[in-house]
């Protein structure tokens, strides 16, 4: 049984999350870290990480990048294996991250999906096929109008994958409006739609002569983040000091 201290255990995800350990007899949450209260959960909660002193395997965190300095000295003074899913980081964060990716496991991944990592990594299959027949390449992705950023950290690490696998051939290209040219070969097209309640949609389209080849991934709830946070705990558990990500959990399996 793997025990999770959950960071952010009262907003939407980590209620998602916690629904989903209570029915998976592999893990067990036995600590929360929330600021909020008023929700009524079955593991002792804490306001702040630095107060919890419950024994655990492995933190899962869906928070945001103001609370992940404590978070990060924490995990590293508990050496406790930490998936880290808050966004928006800054680049004093992410060196952070690394640093404590010295002393305990921290698994970080743009997309905690399983069906987005699998994409990934079928892409990456695809591209050293239609990229030298001379396909085309471009991605769309689709969000709810409440999201902030553009284009997402999903579909740049699309778009960094396939680079990875050919390597760095491509340069990526959000706008074509203040241009008057034709498209160049070595470019990918990124364009983002927002609107409505769309949870997320991200669509590879390989369109070559007188036939086109898409790659497709479509989230309905955001369950099938929290799901991919909680396989990648269990997966984190235990492991040595360094940096993983859903790759990893998804070699695994």
């Amino acid at each position: 049984m793997v025990k999770v201290i959950l960071h952010g255990c009262n907003g939407k995800m980590g209620r998602m999350i916690t629904g989903i350990c209570k029915e998976d007899d592999g893990v067990e949450i036995v600590a929360g870290i929330d600021v909020f209260d008023g929700v009524e959960n079955t593991y002792p909660v804490f306001s702040q990480i630095t107060d919890c002193e419950v024994p655990a395997d492995v933190i899962i965190d869906f928070t945001n990048a103001g609370a992940v300095d404590a978070l990060l000295s924490y995990s590293a003074d508990k050496k406790l294996p930490l998936v880290l899913c808050s966004t928006g980081l800054s680049e004093e964060q992410l060196a952070g991250v690394q640093k404590t990716a010295k002393r305990t496991a921290i698994l970080k991944s743009a997309n905690m999906s399983l069906g987005v990592n699998t994409l990934i990594d079928l892409l990456k299959k695809a591209v050293s096929v239609f990229a030298p027949a001379g396909f085309d390449i471009e991605i769309v992705e689709k969000h709810h109008n409440q999201k902030l950023d553009a284009p997402s950290g999903t579909a740049l690490a699309l778009a960094d994958a396939v680079n990875e696998a050919l390597p760095d051939t491509y340069t990526y290209t959000y706008d074509r409006s203040g241009r008057r040219q034709k498209r160049e070969k070595q470019e990918i097209g990124i364009s983002s739609v927002r609107g409505g309640s769309i949870v997320g949609e991200h669509e590879v389209i390989f369109a070559g002569t007188d036939e086109v080849i898409t790659l497709q991934h479509t989230a309905y709830s955001r369950a099938v983040f929290a799901k991919g946070a909680v396989e990648a705990a269990k997966f984190l558990a235990g492991k040595d000091a360094g940096m993983y990500d859903m790759a990893d959990v998804i070699a695994a399996k």
